[in-house]
């Protein structure tokens, strides 16, 4: 596929990179299963950790429509991972905040994969930080290219 690709040589940075790519879209499915969640409430819970946010916002943010979003929230709530409040600004909107449930659930499935990530980036020096970051860039930027 990539020999009509100018400038393309294969390398062991690539097929890391490959490898990373392919294994993050994997993690979430993985995660998820664990939990005992669908991907898109680990996504939604992910999300609400970030900000609180309405049903409306957080179908923008997962890609759903408001119908979708709205099942999520509820079984969020259900599990009693999540809380709808009314909102504080206008009060014919609610809001959907993550509960402490769904923030531990999420940071005890998650914790080990931060803390190793955590590990290798202490390993580096700032020299090295440095490349890798830009490298990173390079390879988001490369990706953004085609969304």
């Amino acid at each position: 596929m990539t020999s009509f690709v100018p400038g393309y040589r294969p390398s062991a940075s690539l097929d890391a990179l490959q490898e990373l790519v392919d294994l993050a879209a994997q993690v979430p499915h993985d995660v998820a299963r664990k939990a005992g969640l669908s991907v898109s409430e680990l996504h939604s819970l992910r999300h609400l950790m970030a900000a609180p946010m309405g049903p409306v916002e957080l179908a923008k943010a997962l890609g759903v429509t408001s119908a979708a979003s709205s099942g999520v929230v509820d079984r969020l709530v259900a599990r009693g991972h999540a809380k709808r409040l009314p909102h504080g600004q206008d009060g014919r909107r609610t809001e959907v905040r993550v509960t402490d449930s769904g923030r531990r659930e999420v940071f005890a499935l998650l914790a080990p994969m931060f803390a190793k990530l955590a590990e290798v980036d202490s390993s580096l020096d700032d020299d090295e930080r440095v490349v890798v970051e830009r490298y990173l860039r390079g390879a988001i930027a490369a990706m953004q290219a085609v969304t």
